[in-house]
């Protein structure tokens, strides 16, 4: 059996005028009865024609990647208007995509599917390396910067390079002096989250890392693999 494959030119996008809401590039090659033609001079098939002007000027936007279609509030601008109405839902904090098993919400239905992987330990991004595997792309790629060694994201102030731009901006905190996650026992802070929940643990005298051979217990995992070499002696 011949199985077609969706090609970008497949892809439909919305029309408002579009009785379905719906438009399909590939309907629309030159036919009879289609007045308003694309004049984009590298669009990817040539004489492609329209019934409706609002379609043809979808069409436009695509071949040309303008985006006309601008947020009122950060001035961020989309090819569809469909991708400004997505935008507009993180100011809004609209969030219509609702998690069957734990009602975690989410601005896109993208960002559910991801989501639901996690219930149902998918992981389908495989490591050629080590034969780890991932629920999102991005932590693949992510994952694969330590296999090269690649660190792009490089500190102005020092020169230290990190492997993701998470770990940039906490290192910043350090030379701005930065130290946003307080103690709700003591008001003492840190530039790190992990070390104000290290911290926290000195209050409420929890223990997590146990020893299994005498089950002694410590608040910090290296105090436990410190312990440890007690053992292996």
């Amino acid at each position: 059996m011949d199985i077609k494959h969706e090609t970008e030119d497949d892809i439909p996008f919305k029309s408002e005028e579009s009785p379905t809401g719906m438009y399909s590039p590939s309907d629309c090659s030159q036919k009879e009865g289609k007045d308003f033609t694309c004049d984009f001079v590298y669009c990817s098939v040539s004489n492609k024609a329209f019934t409706q002007k609002s379609i043809n000027d979808t069409h436009l936007c695509l071949q040309s990647n303008e985006k006309r279609f601008k947020c009122s509030i950060c001035n961020n601008s989309f090819t569809r208007k469909a991708y400004l109405n997505t935008h507009l839902r993180l100011h809004s904090n609209d969030k219509p995509f609702k998690c069957a098993v734990c009602k975690k919400l989410f601005t896109q239905k993208s960002h559910l599917n991801t989501h639901l992987r996690l219930h149902n330990n998918e992981k389908p991004f495989n490591c050629s390396v080590c034969n780890n595997s991932f629920n999102e792309k991005t932590n693949l790629m992510r994952h694969l910067r330590m296999h090269r060694k690649d660190k792009p994201f490089k500190c102005s102030d020092c020169g230290n390079s990190f492997t993701q731009k998470a770990h940039l901006s906490t290192h910043l905190r350090l030379h701005n002096n930065e130290k946003p996650f307080k103690c709700t026992v003591c008001t003492k802070s840190f530039s790190v989250k992990s070390n104000v929940i290290r911290h926290l643990r000195l209050h409420t005298e929890e223990k997590p890392f146990v020893c299994t051979f005498c089950n002694k217990s410590f608040t910090r995992k290296s105090n436990l693999n410190a312990h440890l070499s007690v053992h292996s002696n």
